[in-house]
């Protein structure tokens, strides 16, 4: 009696065993290819609980979330014959997982590699301004590329992208001084534009002036208003030779208004009187007295 009772317990853990074994739960992201007997099934198992024939059947699962994948660095030459190395990012996700696991050993190794391959023949095919500014359509040839072999294993590409473009030294100083050149250029035509406008303005407003004084008198004294308002102890006030011939021209008309009434009531001119002999200067070489000295006596003289 009791080693029937231990023959039942050990079945009924065999059969936990079996069953256990032979139910498998298929997440809702995953679908189930199941094998019997080494052939697959076409249908592939939807998500939720799913009963196996033990020992018969085998069942693989396929992830069908979108997988994000790096593609490592890849050096090489572009078509304007640059050295750049560039890395870049993909996205996929099966849609087929027959094929992803009956067609290809493994799908995800096999599109890292394609990736790679494809990567470093977009370089070669592209200069560096496209690499560095024209990625879009890279980003587009690079997704024709991968999905001819990925349409064969039932994977999708979702899109590709170029993540950084790595170039040489030498080629960043090169592109930095070529934008410092550009920049330079531009500032000195918008300076000379600049320049070229203010003179046509000073034209214009110096042929205003000049056909009206009493403008340039209103503009200097603008001008005091200015200066005046930085409250300075010295203010030196400019003045300009145009408000000069101003008053020069208004005072010259108004001296020749006054000039010619006493030009008509002037008496007639007379003529002057014989001059008198001039005096001749006595002879300079006329010989001067000639000054006494005192005279000194003799000494022996008075010793006498």
């Amino acid at each position: 009696m009791e080693v029937v009772v231990v023959l039942l317990v050990i079945l009924a853990v065999l059969g936990l065993i079996v069953l256990s074994s032979s139910v498998k739960v298929v997440k809702q992201y995953e679908r189930g290819v199941i094998y019997r007997w080494g052939r697959v099934n076409r249908l592939p198992k939807e998500p939720g609980p799913r009963f196996l024939v033990p020992f018969i059947d085998r069942m693989t699962k396929v992830n069908m979330q979108v997988v994000t994948m790096p593609v490592p660095s890849q050096e090489g030459i572009t078509r304007d014959n640059v050295s750049v190395r560039v890395d870049a990012v993909l996205y996929f996700r099966v849609v087929d997982p027959i094929r992803a696991t009956v067609d290809v050993q493994n799908y995800q190794f096999a599109m890292l590699q394609v990736a790679q391959t494809s990567l470093r023949s977009i370089i070669g095919k592209s200069d560096l301004d496209d690499l560095l500014s024209g990625r879009e359509q890279l980003h587009e040839g690079l997704e024709l590329m991968l999905a001819t072999p990925a349409a064969g294993w039932g994977v999708h590409i979702d899109r590709v992208e170029i993540k950084d473009v790595a170039l040489p030294e030498s080629m960043k100083r090169s592109m930095a001084r070529q934008a410092e050149a550009d920049r330079e250029r531009r500032a000195r035509i918008i300076t000379a534009d600049g320049e070229l406008q203010a003179s046509q303005k000073l034209s214009e407003a110096a042929r205003t002036m000049d056909a009206n004084p009493a403008a340039l008198q209103l503009r200097l004294l603008q001008t005091v208003v200015e200066v005046a308002a930085e409250k300075n102890s010295t203010l030196v006030m400019p003045f300009p030779v145009e408000m000069l011939r101003f008053f020069d021209r208004a005072g010259a008309g108004t001296g020749a208004a006054n000039d010619k009434p006493a030009a008509a009531a002037a008496p007639p001119a007379v003529a002057p009187a014989d001059p008198q002999p001039a005096v001749e200067p006595a002879d300079e070489r006329a010989e001067l007295p000639k000054s006494v000295g005192p005279q000194i006596p003799d000494p022996r003289s008075s010793e006498e």
